[in-house]
C-alpha cells in the first residue's frame, strides 16, 4: 500500500455507505424499468442480470474505487487481529446451513445458466458488502480509536441500518426485521474476518449464504422452508457467542497499546 494513506472520519464512511446505497438503488430503479420484478425474486436470467447483478457489480466498483482512493488495500483486505480458534466454529456453521438451506429442486428448473449467474450476482454481493462494511468500516473505526469491541459493534450497526432501505421497496416493513437480521449476520462475518486474517472468506461465505437464501425464491409461489436452517444457525450462533463472548479475544481488548491494523501503520 501507497506510504500516505488518505485519513477518513466516521462521518465521511457514512457518507460513502450513503452514495453506495443510492448508487445501487439508482442503478437498480434504471435496470429494471418496464419490467414486474420484487426485490431479490429474480426468476429467470433476464431479470437477474437487471435486477441484481449488473447494479451490484456497479457498487462493487464503486466500493473498490473508493478503497483505490484511500490507498487502504492492505487494511481492508487482511486482518492482523486474530481471535480465539475456536471461532473456527462461526464459517463450519454458515456452511452447513448454506448446504441445507439452498433450493437444490427450485435451480435446477431454472437451469444452468440461471443457477451461475445467480451464484456469481451472490459473490458480488459478499465482496462488495465485506469490502464496504468489513472492510472500510472496520478500518475506519480502529483507525478512529475506537476499542475492537466498539469496531465490531458500530460496523455491524451500520451493516443492518443499511439494509433498512428495503423500507422503500416491495420488502415494506418486513424490512424492520431483516435490518436485525443482517446486524446479526454482519457481526459474525466480521468474526470470520477476523479469524480468517482477511476479506476473502467473509466474502465468499456471505456471498454462498446469499445465494442460499434468494435461491428458495426463485420459483413464484413457492414458500420454500430452507430459510429455517440460516435462522437456526444464526440463533445456535448467538447462544455459542453469549456463553463464550470473554472468549473471543486473544488479549485483552482495554489494554493499552498501538493498533496495529489501520491505515496509520501500513
Amino acid at each position: 500500500m501507497a506510504a500516505n494513506p488518505v485519513r477518513l472520519s466516521v462521518w465521511a464512511y457514512v457518507g460513502i455507505v450513503v452514495a453506495y446505497l443510492a448508487l445501487l438503488f439508482v442503478v437498480t430503479a434504471v435496470m429494471t424499468r418496464g419490467i414486474d420484478t420484487q426485490y431479490a425474486t429474480a426468476t429467470n436470467v433476464d431479470q437477474l442480470w437487471r435486477s441484481l447483478t449488473v447494479p451490484l457489480g456497479a457498487a462493487l466498483l464503486f466500493v473498490l474505487a473508493v478503497v483505490a482512493a484511500l490507498r487502504w488495500w492492505r487494511p481492508v483486505l487482511r486482518d492482523d487481529r486474530p481471535v480465539q480458534r475456536w471461532v473456527i466454529i462461526v464459517p463450519v456453521i454458515q456452511l452447513a446451513a448454506i448446504l441445507l438451506a439452498v433450493n437444490y429442486g427450485g435451480l435446477a428448473d431454472r437451469g444452468l445458466a440461471f443457477t451461475l449467474l445467480l451464484l456469481l450476482t451472490a459473490l458480488l454481493v459478499g465482496f462488495g458488502e465485506e469490502i464496504m462494511f468489513r472492510g472500510l468500516g472496520v478500518t475506519v473505526f480502529r483507525a478512529n480509536g475506537f476499542t475492537e469491541g466498539k469496531v465490531a459493534l458500530w460496523s455491524t450497526v451500520i451493516f443492518g441500518l443499511a439494509h433498512s432501505t428495503n423500507l422503500f421497496t416491495s420488502e415494506g416493513t418486513g424490512a424492520i426485521i431483516q435490518v436485525f437480521i443482517a446486524a446479526l449476520s454482519g457481526y459474525f462475518f466480521y468474526l470470520v474476518r477476523r479469524r480468517s486474517g482477511g476479506i476473502l472468506v467473509p466474502a465468499i461465505v456471505h456471498g454462498l449464504w446469499d445465494f442460499a437464501l434468494i435461491s428458495g425464491t426463485t420459483v413464484p409461489g413457492e414458500h420454500y422452508p430452507g430459510f429455517v436452517a440460516s435462522i437456526l444457525a444464526l440463533v445456535v450462533l448467538t447462544v455459542i457467542l453469549l456463553l463464550r463472548r470473554h472468549r473471543v479475544e486473544l488479549v485483552d481488548e482495554n489494554a493499552k497499546g498501538p493498533s496495529v491494523t489501520g491505515p496509520r501503520n501500513s
